[in-house]
């Protein structure tokens, strides 16, 4: 298996961005993309933000998929200050189970899930959760739930993992063509987190530096 970077390499932080300035656009607009609710009551609607290039990709990318699937997008910009939060209450959880673990150890294992605040692709606009479903809106089955922690899982959440079932194999293998065909590149610990522009894209594609940096909403 190939090795997987994390979050946290010092080889992410340390890419350049060069911010291009493109808007954070609302996914529902328009009705191309099919908008799960479950993030509803974020304020202001941030979750359905993303930068324009990275949308105009996700639909690239649900073009190439096979009659009777769609890109069921979750959540997309995320503010900094949210960021935070769920990367310090992850890094918390694994501290009191851990408490043997030092700092750097910790925060390695929490960025497996939680992207450390000062990179994170969400807060730039960059990145997106999404997933796959039927012409009806019925989510199709990828193996674990979005969001699931590797501890909860047992390592299933990983892209590659083999632990899970055929259909679910199918169905992340059918996600990975059409997104990196569109340009996108994966988080490899989460099968449903796609990312362009950012730093972990620039690392993993060996472009120069990133389009876009963390940014507040409006």
């Amino acid at each position: 298996m190939t090795e997987i970077v994390l979050m946290s390499d010092p080889k992410v932080a340390a890419v350049p961005v060069r911010e291009c300035g493109e808007q954070l656009v609302d996914v529902r607009g328009g009705g191309a993309l099919l908008v799960d609710e479950r993030k509803r009551l974020d304020t202001a609607g941030a979750f359905a933000h993303l930068r324009e290039g990275v949308l105009d990709r996700l639909l690239t990318a649900q073009a190439q998929l096979p009659r009777g699937m769609r890109l069921l997008f979750v959540e997309g910009y995320r503010p900094p200050a949210l960021q935070r939060h769920y990367f310090d209450e992850y890094a918390a959880e694994l501290r009191a189970e851990h408490p043997d673990w030092a700092a750097e150890r910790i925060r390695s294992a929490a960025s497996r899930y939680v992207s450390p605040p000062e990179i994170a692709p969400h807060s730039a606009g960059a990145a997106v959760d999404l997933t796959l479903a039927d012409d009806e809106g019925r989510e199709l089955d990828l193996g674990t739930r979005m969001n699931a922690s590797p501890e909860e899982s047992a390592g299933a959440c990983y892209t590659q993992a083999d632990t899970i079932g055929v259909d679910a194999r199918r169905h992340r293998d059918v996600l990975s063509t059409a997104l990196s065909a569109a340009g996108l590149v994966n988080y490899p610990t989460e099968w449903w987190h796609w990312s362009y522009g950012d730093c972990y894209w620039a690392l993993q594609t060996g472009a120069a530096a990133a389009l876009y940096g963390p940014r507040e909403l409006g």
